[in-house]
């Protein structure tokens, strides 16, 4: 479910061909595995359409019960309506007003569409983007601005269009048969400062569900932080219902990437949680050894790939903060801040590595085997805090 209480959803889409069903099969699983709560598949040709079933039935068999959403742009009106079995083995539509026919003078082609979503019970997402706006109600509200005392600049009255767009759309969809409430709205822009434009725009004129996410976020770290920028200050407003990380993956690169983006959003909001968090300082001349930093990359990687069981074991686990520092300095305080935190030597200190749990000094660890020794106690506090807290709650 999105909108109103329920948690803000963390979504993704595969870049595979969609034809080709056992890469989209694998991208999926791998990227509800990572957490993504809705995969998005483009829905682009015939033999796509004629795919999802298919890779909805394998995903069954294989336990993946992720929703899958297809993503439609000028043929959806003819996919929808020629493969029924794709329009129901998808649990959600995106429609883009600027690719099909709404705001002309016959919009049968998106009535078409939201005629299905009617039909199979389907939610629908109305994505604007600015890349692909209605151009004929973009022209008109450019007419409108022109013969203004003082027009607006080009990039304003744009944005405008975009909420214009989305609300009209949303409008007709009421129109033609689906209910307000399996209706999603989503305006998306590639800079920062226009998103939260849009969005608190969106946001003030209309109480449906928004998506966020820029739209081509770019590479690396800069479409990280520019992801992380834009959703941070819309989310923190209250503004949002489901997120993505649109990043260009490198060649070959992990698409799951995104997802764990979103994640960390929105773990460092504290709006949810989904894996146990590490503390690990930056590192400094006290810190020549790269040990603590190795060893913070391992319990981050050992906490991930243990989640899946502990998630299903140890309710509240996610939320279990633990620190890996690197010497004297801030490393015992640290720890201490932690739920179980160690505190590794810097540069010519003592050879030990107390370990606190819960505030409280515990164990003093030395020698080669730190790194295993304190993924023991990680796994025996686990069980015994985790544990003990499924059965109070039980009890009560």
């Amino acid at each position: 479910m999105i909108g109103g209480a329920h948690p803000i959803v963390v979504q993704s889409m595969t870049n595979t061909d969609t034809e080709d069903v056992s890469n989209t099969v694998n991208q999926v699983m791998a990227l509800a595995n990572a957490g993504s709560e809705l995969v998005r598949v483009t829905v682009n040709t015939e033999g796509a359409a004629r795919a999802v079933p298919r890779i909805v039935e394998t995903l069954d068999k294989f336990g993946i019960r992720v929703p899958i959403a297809g993503d439609f742009h000028y043929n959806g009106h003819i996919l929808l309506k020629k493969y029924p079995d794709c329009a129901r083995a998808l649990a959600k539509y995106r429609i883009n007003p600027g690719n099909v026919n709404i705001g002309r003078k016959h919009d049968d082609n998106f009535r078409t569409m939201i005629e299905a979503a009617a039909e199979y019970d389907r939610p629908v997402r109305i994505g604007v983007n600015w890349g692909s706006l209605d151009a004929a109600l973009l022209t008109r509200m450019m007419d409108d601005n022109s013969r203004l005392a003082e027009p607006r600049d080009a990039a304003g009255v744009t944005l405008d269009a975009m909420v214009v767009s989305a609300l009209e759309s949303a409008c007709a969809a009421v129109r033609y048969g689906l209910p307000p409430g399996r209706i999603i709205l989503s305006a998306k822009v590639s800079g920062v400062q226009d998103l939260i434009t849009v969005y608190r725009k969106l946001a003030a004129q209309c109480e449906y569900p928004l998506h966020l996410g820029l739209t081509e976020a770019g590479l690396g770290s800069r479409g990280i932080v520019a992801t992380t920028a834009a959703l941070a200050v819309l989310l923190q407003e209250g503004i949002g219902d489901t997120i993505r990380a649109s990043l260009t993956p490198l060649p070959n690169g992990d698409r799951t990437e995104e997802v764990i983006v979103c994640q960390q959003i929105l773990q460092s909001l504290g709006l949810r949680s989904f894996s146990p968090q590490v503390a690990a300082c930056p590192g400094c001349g006290r810190t020549t050894s790269t040990f603590f930093q190795d060893m913070a990359d391992q319990i981050q990687t050992y906490l991930r790939r243990r989640m899946p069981v502990w998630k299903a074991r140890y309710p509240g686990v996610e939320g279990m903060k633990v620190a890996v520092m690197g010497c004297v300095v801030n490393g015992p305080g640290e720890s201490k801040h932690a739920d179980i935190g160690i505190s590794l030597p810097g540069t010519f200190e003592e050879p030990v590595a107390p370990v606190y749990v819960d505030g409280r000094l515990v164990k003093t660890l030395r020698g080669s085997g730190i790194v295993a020794e304190f993924i023991a106690m990680l796994d025996d506090y686990v069980e015994r805090r985790y544990t003990v807290r499924e059965r109070a709650g039980a009890v009560g």
